[in-house]
């Protein structure tokens, strides 16, 4: 079993509190970073949340 499928299967169950993380991390970036990568910042989180939270519609396929 790979790293990856371990985080998926540690996190099922538990997207909101998933996506609370991804927010307090991005938030602690742009911080350190005085907002100057915002915008990548954003797109990341954007990606993360789709990918393990709830911020997706549609689950990525299963492998």
């Amino acid at each position: 079993m790979s790293m990856l499928d371990k985080l998926k299967n540690m996190l099922k169950g538990h997207e909101s509190q998933a996506d609370k993380a991804v927010d307090k991390a991005g938030d602690a970036v742009d911080s350190k970073t005085q907002g100057k990568y915002s915008g990548h910042v954003d797109t990341a989180q954007q990606k993360l949340k789709d990918q393990y939270g709830q911020g997706g519609q549609n689950p990525p396929p299963q492998t």
